[in-house]
């Protein structure tokens, strides 16, 4: 039994597959896709800031400076620290940049 959950993302359209214990970030990176920017990872630097517009999650450690408590109830989370518990669309905050 498949026990991941679809993200999908509004700006972009894309799709891909997360585990619960596996960060929307992780998933992005580990499937190849790119609609998110990239950046500590750890939940201090604001870059992967997304929105949930819909969907079940809980959010590990994040920067207070980044993601405030009421903007978090607001559904504002770093995709870094995201991980569902439902399928979830999400809607990128930070353009993400093409390489050179």
């Amino acid at each position: 039994m498949d026990s991941s959950y679809e993200v999908r993302e509004r700006i972009s359209g894309q799709v891909f597959r997360c585990l619960p214990e596996q960060s929307v970030l992780r998933a992005m990176e580990e499937q190849g896709k790119r609609c998110v920017p990239v950046g500590c990872r750890g939940g201090g630097c604001g870059l992967c800031k997304v929105r949930v517009l819909s969907g079940d999650y809980q959010c590990g450690r994040m920067s207070c400076s980044q993601v405030p408590p009421e903007a978090a109830k607001q559904g504002l989370a770093l995709a870094c620290q995201l991980y569902p518990r439902a399928d979830l669309y999400i809607e990128c905050l930070r353009q993400v940049r093409s390489n050179p």
